[in-house]
């Protein structure tokens, strides 16, 4: 499926908006007054935030968690108090992009969904957004105009892990509650086999999923994420999807800082989910498509983070092997032959 590279300025463009979105959410979630302060678990050290009391500047309200500790968080913290959001300029970059230079952003009910969310702290609290809207993020991320078709959505996907969930020792508001606030149309979604609710949806025709990797034998009980305040669908292969996310920002509005699964993690993901969607093949093609579009342009610009991911997923196991051995049979024969290039491991399964 072909793409169209992305012309340089339009990704130094990107590059600036994705620092200044990134300047602005730390500014948002750690207003000025308040400070910084770290704690160890075992061998990694995670910094916390903790403001103080409306009305009561001396008075500390309780610690909100900030992240674990980088080069980048550090030096991020020490410009805290020297940068100011300039949302103006965020705003025109994004305009750039997406009219000048043909950039895909979601639809306006979908952006306000993600913005909300980010808001009240979603990606700071490790939240991964999946799905088609992640899928949204990587032609700025890789450099490459995708086909518009394989863009558009009202679904939106949120993951985390369960034991990251745990372990952030912060929360959202409650998740029917944050949403009414974004759109009051928000309501549970009811579930005859179960009381715990996973999706929500609006009258806009919007659905928010929350998901969970799946641990164990494959169940589908729904687990509790205490840091978002909801239940959440437990899914096998997740693990692999949302293991050491990126950041990246989605075109709406003055852009929004939001945390996605790695392009090659993606890529690899959906073969072996187009191999599970046995009751819904219109899903399943998209997953192909969707995959060949990421797997031909890692496979040119990012082969060693491409074999990397994919060894990986092989190494898993013959279930494994089996999914993604038949979704790389799905692909068009010029595709399949590129990765023959980048993934020996494909060899024996012509």
């Amino acid at each position: 499926m072909p793409t169209i590279e992305i012309p340089l300025p339009a990704q130094t463009t990107y590059a600036e908006l994705l620092d200044l979105c990134e300047i602005a959410a730390f500014e948002n979630a750690f207003p000025e007054e308040g400070s910084f302060s770290v704690k160890t678990q075992g061998a990694r050290r995670y910094w916390y935030f903790q403001p103080p009391e409306k009305g009561h500047p001396t008075k500390l309200r309780a610690q909100r968690y900030v992240g674990p500790e980088t080069p980048e968080l550090l030096a991020r913290i020490e410009r805290h108090r020297q940068q100011k959001e300039s949302q103006a300029l965020r705003r025109k970059l994004v305009v750039t992009l997406t009219r000048t230079y043909g950039l895909s952003a979601p639809l306006p009910a979908v952006g306000n969904v993600v913005a909300g969310l980010a808001k009240a702290g979603m990606f700071r609290l490790r939240g991964v957004l999946a799905g088609t809207v992640a899928f949204q993020t990587y032609p700025a991320l890789l450099g490459s105009r995708f086909s518009g078709a394989m863009l558009q959505t009202g679904d939106v996907d949120m993951a985390q892990f369960l034991n990251v969930s745990v372990a952030v020792g912060d929360q959202t508001e409650p998740m029917l509650g944050l949403l009414k606030q974004i759109d009051l149309s928000f309501r549970k979604v009811p579930s005859l086999a179960r009381e715990a609710t996973t999706r929500y949806v609006s009258r806009k025709v919007l659905r928010v999923e929350f998901l969970v990797p799946n641990q164990g034998a494959e169940s589908d009980k729904p687990m509790r994420l205490p840091a978002l305040q909801t239940e959440a669908e437990p899914l096998r292969f997740l693990d692999f999807l949302i293991y050491q996310p990126v950041q990246a920002v989605l075109l709406h509005g003055p852009g929004v800082l939001v945390t996605v699964p790695a392009p090659e993690r993606f890529a690899v993901h959906k073969l072996i989910l187009a191999q599970r969607r046995h009751r819904d093949a219109a899903k399943s093609r998209k997953d192909i498509r969707q995959a060949e579009t990421l797997l031909q342009i890692l496979a040119d610009k990012r082969p060693e983070d491409l074999k990397l991911a994919w060894q990986e997923a092989w190494s898993r196991g013959p279930s494994w092997r089996a999914h993604l051995t038949a979704g790389w049979k799905r692909l068009p024969e010029s595709t399949r032959l590129l990765l023959l290039n980048v993934l020996p491991e494909l060899s024996g399964s012509k």
